[in-house]
């Protein structure tokens, strides 16, 4: 007798219709974001909309220390922000596209809701305008039986804030017409001739009245505060900023501000310390100040006189001192000057001596006896494993925000800030995040030689004139300095120099700046960090590490691509500061020579100038901190 065939599933489940890497929800397509599926278009919800499995739950990727970092910058942005004390870094939900489930992943919003007919060029809402949805796809009926498929309309409106709407085409097809909108109002979209925005018109058959795309480059309205990416509009905002023309494919339609930390272990714990630290005896020695106060505890506190035995008082008081801080302590280390404190701090590379297995950091300083450095180069520290946790806060549209020098942006004090990725009210206290998993190359350079090129006239002159540009120019934050200036360009040179050697493309590999003194009494930092990884197992083969240890054979290729650029002497001769300069940012560098992709570097192609890092054709020798070939 044959087994009972099981039931089947009698729930409809439908396809999902796109799909997208979880690292791709994290930066390019994260809440908010437009995307282009093949029948119609879409803005990727916010994160109520995103669906974890009740089975697998989430993969939290959670760092103590971003988050320290990030909570105050969240309320920054709106007072309602918080993260919660666990799982408040997930990774995108997973969601299998052969077995897919409505409740599991990342739901997306129709949008826009305006479409075009592809033959007749109606013009009209997707509710109201004619056109009916057949499988998934919108039609019109342009004539008697003759239909015919209706897309997306590709202009929208948007402002600084990050909010979304459709563009206002009944008011703006109407803005030369007395008395206003017609009572019955039949849009058209004409596009006479492709690439001339003044060649596509928006015309009502109904009154006649007409009116080219050209005049909607300002716009007499008012931003209305949508935020449909979150969902209807019971979530939209007052807004104070002007609605401006948007074409949703733009590279200016999405800006993610993405932060990042490395994954530091924490330190070996001072084993002094650690005899400090139960009740009775940390209690008795908390407020001892001098060494003569301590000889009259221990000499009356057997458990106190035991817990310091073995060590000095100079020791003890020390120990005590730092207990204090670390207890008193309320503000958070930056974020590079924490990183660049453990790496410069790296124990020396020993034979024999490997990470251990499932290490998130391991660093090693090679020995000056091991790697031949250039002068001005103090030292090279390779990172044969690292853990980088990426983590999206917001993110704006028009205008990309600059993060300070510790790669943290400040949302205090700004006038317009960007969007968040939530309702602040809602239940959602987390942010999405990606885990890379690598390898990287940190070059120090020698913080003596770096103050004597900073103080060289020709090099203070240069500042001048950057400072000059960037002041006069569409700048985002506060001008770097010029030390930032070398660092950079020096990192993109060597990232082209090193890619041709060790395995990875270049668009494979990511620099990280380490640039200034953030804190009082803290480090100043002057180092680039060069790192490859991905989400999946890529970045741990080892070529990035070997290739670093011919540091100076690298340096010295860096050197020949920075002295000769194919656009010199036009390259090197720019000028940010004149007025006919298009390019406020950017000193001797564009495509020639300094600019690498936009995914390898933290600051889209700005703050460049080879000038200072190698001679070039018609400038004063003098500006390069690296004057003869390393």
């Amino acid at each position: 007798m044959s087994a009972p065939r099981k039931k089947k599933d009698a729930r409809k489940v439908s396809r999902p219709e796109g799909q997208l890497r979880q690292s791709q929800l994290v930066t390019t397509f994260g809440p908010g974001a437009m995307v282009d599926l093949v029948d119609r278009a879409v803005v990727i919800g916010g994160l109520e909309h995103w669906g974890f499995s009740r089975e697998k739950g989430y993969v939290a990727l959670d760092d103590a220390r971003l988050r320290r970092s990030l909570v105050p910058r969240l309320k920054a942005l709106d007072a309602d922000l918080d993260l919660a004390r666990e799982g408040y870094f997930r990774m995108p939900p997973e969601s299998d596209a052969r077995d897919p489930f409505p409740s599991v992943g990342v739901r997306a919003l129709e949008f826009p809701r305006w479409f075009v007919c592809q033959k007749c060029r109606r013009l009209a809402r997707a509710a109201d305008g004619g056109f009916e949805n057949k499988s998934g796809r919108y039609r019109h009926e342009c004539s008697k039986n003759q239909w015919s498929s209706a897309v997306p309309v590709r202009f929208v409106a948007a402002c600084k804030r990050g909010h979304l709407s459709d563009f206002p085409w009944i008011a703006f097809a109407h803005m030369d017409h007395e008395g206003g909108p017609c009572d019955r109002v039949e849009l058209y979209l004409e596009e006479r001739s492709l690439g001339d925005v003044a060649q596509i018109i928006v015309r009502c058959d109904n009154c006649k009245s007409s009116l080219p795309m050209s005049r909607a480059s300002v716009l007499p309205y008012k931003c209305g505060g949508d935020r449909p990416w979150l969902g209807g509009r019971a979530v939209n905002e007052k807004c104070d900023q002007q609605a401006t023309l948007l074409v949703r494919t733009a590279s200016n339609a999405y800006f993610s501000q993405v932060v990042s930390a490395l994954r530091l272990p924490d330190p070996d714990p001072d084993p002094l310390r650690l005899r400090l630290r139960p009740k009775d005896v940390w209690k008795a020695v908390q407020k001892v100040t001098t060494a003569e106060q301590l000889a009259v505890f221990t000499g009356l506190m057997e458990h106190v006189a035991a817990a310091v035995e073995g060590f000095s008082a100079e020791q003890v008081l020390a120990a005590i001192r730092a207990e204090n801080a670390a207890g008193s302590s309320v503000s958070e280390r930056p974020l590079r000057s924490a990183e660049y404190e453990r790496l410069v701090n790296a124990p020396n590379e020993l034979p024999g001596v490997v990470p251990d297995a499932g290490a998130q950091f391991a660093a090693y300083r090679i020995p000056p006896h091991k790697v031949d450095l250039p002068p001005g180069v103090k030292g090279l520290v390779v990172v044969p494993e690292l853990r980088e946790v990426r983590v999206q806060v917001s993110f704006s549209r028009f205008d990309s925000v600059g993060a300070n020098l510790q790669g943290e942006y400040d949302f205090e004090g700004r006038q317009v800030k960007p969007a968040v990725l939530t309702l602040p009210t809602g239940n959602e206290k987390w942010l999405p995040a990606a885990e890379v998993r690598g390898e990287g190359v940190f070059l120090e350079l020698d913080e003596e030689a770096l103050q004597a090129w900073e103080q060289r006239d020709a090099v203070k002159l240069r500042a001048e004139q950057l400072l000059r540009a960037f002041d006069s120019g569409d700048k985002k934050g506060e001008f770097p300095g010029v030390r930032f200036f070398l660092l950079h360009s020096l990192s993109h040179l060597l990232l082209t120099a090193i890619s041709l050697e060790c395995g990875y493309a270049a668009s494979a590999i990511r620099e990280r700046i380490y640039c200034g003194r953030a804190e009082e009494n803290g480090p100043n930092m002057a180092a680039v960090m060069l790192l490859t990884g991905t989400t999946g197992s890529e970045g741990t083969l080892g070529g990035l590490v070997e290739e670093g240890r011919r540091i100076r054979y690298h340096l010295g290729e860096a050197w020949d691509l920075g002295r000769l650029c194919s656009n010199d002497p036009v390259c090197a001769a720019h000028d940010p500061s004149t007025d006919t300069s298009d390019r406020r940012t950017e000193g001797a560098a564009c495509h020639g020579c300094l600019y690498i992709a936009e995914v390898s570097c933290e600051r889209f192609n700005r703050l460049l100038d080879r000038a200072l890092v190698v001679p070039t054709i018609g400038n004063d020798p003098e500006l390069a901190f690296f004057r003869e070939r390393p």
